[in-house]
């Protein structure tokens, strides 16, 4: 690639080029597809399917979820618009608030959680793997989730799978197109009879929606509701950040709202429908609510339809976790050192962090799952949205100097690469959420702080979206 003269070499490289106007060819549908595609993933019916299990009914879980994917819409279409004006990427995007050098703190911590996403959707890969096996030959064990590691045979089904992921990567990203077209085919159709079969079992739709709250009165509803929605935001809240890394792509920005409007909350809340009448469903065949498709699956008396449904997770999940959790990490990595990382380095790095994570672990226990990992990433996530949004329609006024973004020595070279007042408000933003994500954790007790400090982690997302955003404006004006 010939990249223009005025640009640091250490700044850029293909990956991270502005993308010409005559490369900018997605339309609406294109956004809504993508949206589609990535939304029909596991994960979004096991978060649905969690708050089944955790005390709520259908109508309230759908609602919470409808409610969280309109909100994180908001954020997704205001960061898209600067990928789309000016056809950059999520991590040059950043460089405008944070520095030329800084902006590789809010790509690391993206990087990071998109890593931990990688290692949930490997680890569904790879128990699919294991539950094809048991289907014909049942006196196989149940996997392990109480011990730090699980047994033999689903650790070699999972690092099976991760071998499959990394060895897309070695072979680029024009592979995954197949799998995804194949996936937006096979997986609403395995959706709709997997509704089906709950619907025939459970003796009609009525009985599964009658199921009840358990929830006894209105504080103890709202005391998951407020968590369980922060946690809605924070699934997208990784996207919310690097949408211009798809953005940039975007014939105009029309394209992308009109696309992104139509695919995210419909098609999220449609699945997740799906999730909370077959979870439901199961306690009514099963007498407990069973949360995780690919063990559901595995219930089946049917061996070939077990095989069938397993295959069927195995590639939709890895076409979604190819499309939604290394195409920005990669970018990310490839932010730090561009004439070292490339797409396929920094694919790599993603693969080998995503194990480290101990993916098995955090996806093991649903309110581990809502309450420690996606509300916890989103209180490092929501600040660096709220500074990205401050600092783009409020301070710059939607006008960025696009040559600048790749020049160390330009106007966002700030103090030696970095924005200390943007990192300051990033600090700032995450504070507030560190009492709660500590007694989650169990590392500190509940009379270790206030309940009212302690109770602001269950709106982690929100709180440190809107102190960041507005501490980082309140100090870049006072510089002006």
């Amino acid at each position: 690639m010939s990249t223009d003269h005025k640009h640091d070499a250490s700044l850029i490289n293909e990956d991270l080029a502005p993308v010409p106007f005559e490369k900018r060819k997605w339309g609406t549908w294109n956004y809504a597809a993508l949206w589609i595609s990535m939304s029909l993933c596991i994960p979004t019916y096991t978060m649905a399917s969690s708050m089944i299990n955790n005390g709520m009914n259908w109508w309230q879980a759908i609602v919470t979820i409808f409610l969280g994917n309109a909100i994180v819409l908001v954020p997704m279409l205001l960061n898209g618009h600067a990928g789309a004006k000016y056809g950059i990427p999520f991590p040059v995007f950043a460089r405008a608030s944070f520095g030329t050098k800084g902006a590789n703190i809010p790509a690391m911590l993206r990087a990071i959680v998109a890593c931990g996403w990688f290692g949930i959707q490997t680890w569904i890969g790879g128990e699919s793997f294991y539950h094809l096996i048991r289907a014909w030959k049942p006196s196989l064990a149940e996997i392990d989730n109480v011990s730090l590691f699980p047994q033999t045979l689903p650790m070699i089904c999972f690092i099976l799978f991760w071998s499959l992921n990394m060895f897309i990567v070695y072979k680029g990203v024009e592979t995954i197109r197949k799998l995804l077209v194949f996936k937006a085919i096979f997986l609403p159709i395995a959706a709709l009879t997997l509704f089906a079969w709950a619907i025939v079992m459970a003796k009609g739709l009525g009985p599964i929606l009658q199921q009840p709250s358990k929830f006894s009165d209105s504080a103890s509803f709202y005391k998951f509701f407020f968590p369980a929605l922060t946690a809605v935001v924070g699934f997208w809240a990784t996207l919310s950040l690097n949408i211009p890394d798809f953005t940039r792509y975007a014939k105009s920005q029309k394209a992308q709202i009109k696309g992104q409007a139509i695919g995210l909350p419909p098609s999220m809340t449609m699945f997740a429908f799906v999730g909370v009448v077959v979870t439901s469903a199961s306690a009514i065949i099963y007498g407990n609510p069973e949360w995780d498709p690919v063990k559901l699956a595995g219930r089946f008396e049917s061996k070939i339809m077990v095989t069938f449904a397993m295959i069927g997770i195995i590639i939709s999940t890895l076409a979604t976790n190819i499309a939604a959790n290394i195409v920005s990490p990669a970018n990310d990595f490839s932010n730090l050192s561009p004439t070292k990382i490339n797409f396929r380095v920094g694919g790599y790095i993603t693969g080998v962090v995503g194990v480290l994570i101990f993916p098995w672990k955090l996806y093991a226990d649903p309110h581990g799952y809502i309450f420690t990992w996606l509300i916890a990433y989103s209180s490092l996530l929501g600040p660096i949205g709220g500074i990205l949004i401050a600092d783009y329609y409020f301070i710059r006024k939607q006008t960025l100097n696009v040559t600048e973004l790749y020049q160390h020595e330009g106007q966002y070279k700030f103090r030696n690469g970095f924005n200390t007042k943007a990192i300051l408000a990033l600090l700032i933003g995450i504070i507030p959420n560190i009492p709660g994500f500590l007694l989650q954790v169990h590392l500190v007790s509940d009379a270790a702080f206030p309940e009212w400090i302690s109770n602001l982690y269950n709106y982690a997302w929100f709180v440190g979206f809107f102190v960041s955003g507005i501490v980082y404006w309140v100090l870049m004006k006072r510089n002006n």
